[in-house]
């Protein structure tokens, strides 16, 4: 079993790299808007019952993937690195993981912002993220979130065995997807 933790800022390409991951390995993609979407229609994910309901989903899934025959999952999240919450959160996932014997692999993607405005609007981060499709909130929020949080670690803080930073500013999906693989041996 493996778990790939994708993780860095808003329209940074994670579930787009996700996706093709998925296509050239047996991974399966879990991307943090498939369940920020299902709870969305009855709670918004900025109140307390919305990110609890998006956690108990996420929870349950991880725990059933851990203990399967599958061979992996790739899951991607925002890391607020200024967060301690984020931090735990993200160690418990990863625990419940190492917890059954899986290896994890930690893919950090940075990319220049104006690289992340023009990803925000693209048809396939728009197929599969219903709550980003309001354009001027979403390049709202993702700008602000930089004034925010600090969604990019800082030189050597991630300090796992399995871990790689990939600045895809100009690197596509795909070929950003092949250099994870050939990584880790995927």
């Amino acid at each position: 079993m493996k778990l790939i933790i994708m993780f860095g800022p808003q329209a940074v390409g994670k579930m787009t790299v996700g996706h093709e991951l998925e296509k050239i390995t047996n991974l399966k993609l879990f991307h943090n808007h498939m369940t920020i979407d299902l709870v969305n229609p009855f709670f918004n994910y900025d109140t307390e019952i919305g990110k609890k309901l998006v956690r108990l989903f996420r929870e349950e899934i991880f725990k059933e993937v851990a203990s399967s025959d599958q061979e992996g999952l790739v899951f991607t999240f925002q890391w607020d690195f200024d967060r301690k919450e984020t931090w735990d959160y993200i160690e418990n996932v990863a625990r419940i993981f190492t917890d059954k014997g899986a290896e994890i692999f930690w893919i950090e993607l940075e990319a220049d912002m104006e690289e992340r405005i023009k990803r925000n609007k693209t048809d396939h981060r728009l197929k599969h993220k219903p709550t980003k499709r309001n354009i001027k909130w979403s390049e709202k929020d993702l700008k602000d979130s930089m004034l925010k949080h600090r969604l990019n670690s800082k030189e050597g803080e991630i300090k796992e065995k399995n871990y790689l930073r990939i600045n895809n500013t100009n690197i596509n999906a795909y070929d950003t997807a092949l250099i994870i693989k050939d990584k880790f041996n995927l």
